[in-house]
């Protein structure tokens, strides 16, 4: 893992908190010894401000679910990560209960917003993740081709 791909706010989070790193090999033994847990998946943190607002408040949102682990995974790891779990956005939170998925919060919330979200989504039986859908802003554009091509 290189931590230089991480921003400088978020390595510093990391290591003040014990927050470990996962990749694509070694995320489901992170999550088979942990009965409850959060995986950040940060983003371009140069390109996405919200990265480190969501890294900064990471240590809080953990102290609202006692007993959540929490992961960063490496950059290299996210676009994996992002087509198992299904999710358009970063930065995100992705839940899990033991292996199976619980749901995710994707970009920054207001601190009320995160713990009734957080507290939704920690109730929930573990399920598949969603099927994917294409950002709202890409949904027009992505009917019109689909029509033209004849798929519905």
């Amino acid at each position: 893992m290189k931590v230089q791909d991480f921003s400088p706010l978020l390595r510093s989070v990391m290591a003040r908190h014990g927050f470990t790193t996962v990749s694509e090999d070694t995320l489901d033994a992170f999550l088979a010894a942990s009965p409850l847990s959060v995986i950040f998946l940060s983003g371009d943190w140069e390109r996405l401000a919200e990265s480190n607002d969501v890294a900064a408040v990471l240590p809080e949102l953990q102290k609202l679910a006692p007993g959540l682990a929490v992961a960063v995974a490496e950059r290299g790891a996210e676009r994996a990560l992002q087509l198992r779990f299904r999710f358009n956005k970063f930065p995100a939170l992705v839940f899990m209960r033991g292996t199976g998925y619980l749901g995710a919060i994707l970009g920054m919330r207001g601190w009320s917003e995160y713990g009734a979200e957080i507290a939704e989504i920690l109730s929930r039986a573990a399920s598949e993740p969603p099927p994917f859908k294409f950002p709202e802003a890409c949904a027009p554009k992505t009917r019109d081709v689909l029509d033209s091509l004849h798929i519905h």
